[in-house]
């Protein structure tokens, strides 16, 4: 990936854990990444690398004055959604129906991020880039592929996504996923969402990352010698064979070997 993303794109990942160095050990073992515990005064935050390049951080679970949250938050990955002016974006978030969470911030000479809830409660940050623009390989093993977010409100997020960013939904146009709806950007799915009442009851709304694999089986035998644990089993559908995992602190992430590598789902 080279140059910035197209603004409303999902362009960056990062995951918060109360065991950091556990969670580069996981994620390094599983996917061949490369990271290690950042500097001090950038709050000790990893950019995870795959050939020398960006694709996910890792940060520990901590106030903004260093100490640790009591009671701590759930470890759990956030989708970053491309934007060029973060201030705009987020002054249209309350009247859209949704919260901030985080408001506008400016992260070094790296970008501007703000990180909010849509009307339904899921949370997804905002990224403008400046001299970050975020993951710098995907669609390959051990790289992002997509990003999904499920809902009780598919209407309702369809309205509030396209107030805040320039997207579009519309039903997928792969066979056999009809009930399936992508976010596009400029014509072009870039994300999808679910209705929330096809997955088991108590999975909140949420944002959940794709990670293309060679093989979803071998990766899910893995996960579980590993510690983590299998949400949904490996299983096919229409695009592709894909398993639903967690990692040993719980953060919850989805693998897949696409029929398509420019539309995985």
């Amino acid at each position: 990936m080279n140059g910035p993303y197209q603004p409303g794109t999902p362009c960056w990942i990062d995951l918060m854990v109360p065991d950091q160095q556990a969670a580069l050990d996981f994620y390094c073992d599983l996917f061949g990444w490369q990271g290690e515990i950042g500097p001090a005064e950038q709050g000790g935050y990893s950019v995870c690398t795959l050939k020398g390049r960006p694709v996910a951080g890792i940060m520990k679970a901590m106030n903004p004055d260093g100490t640790v949250p009591d009671p701590l938050p759930p470890t759990a990955w956030t989708t970053y959604l491309s934007t060029d002016s973060v201030d705009a974006a987020v002054k249209s978030v309350t009247d859209a129906g949704g919260t901030v969470v985080m408001g506008p911030m400016d992260v070094m000479d790296l970008g501007r991020m703000a990180v909010i809830a849509d009307p339904a409660g899921a949370v997804v940050g905002l990224w403008q880039p400046g001299t970050f623009d975020g993951a710098a390989i995907v669609n390959e093993h051990g790289a992002l592929i997509w990003n999904e977010l499920t809902t009780p409100d598919l209407p309702g997020a369809s309205a509030f996504y396209s107030a805040i960013l320039p997207v579009t939904t519309a039903p997928s146009q792969i066979p056999g996923a009809e009930d399936y709806v992508e976010f596009r950007v400029g014509g072009r799915a870039v994300g999808g969402m679910m209705d929330l009442s096809k997955l088991p009851p108590g999975v909140p709304p949420s944002w959940q990352p794709y990670f293309h694999v060679d093989g979803v089986d071998d990766i899910q035998a893995a996960v579980v010698r590993a510690g983590g644990t299998v949400l949904a089993p490996a299983f096919d559908m229409a695009a592709g064979r894909m398993a639903v995992l967690a990692d040993p602190q719980g953060g919850a992430f989805s693998v897949i070997t696409g029929t398509s590598p420019d539309q995985p789902a």
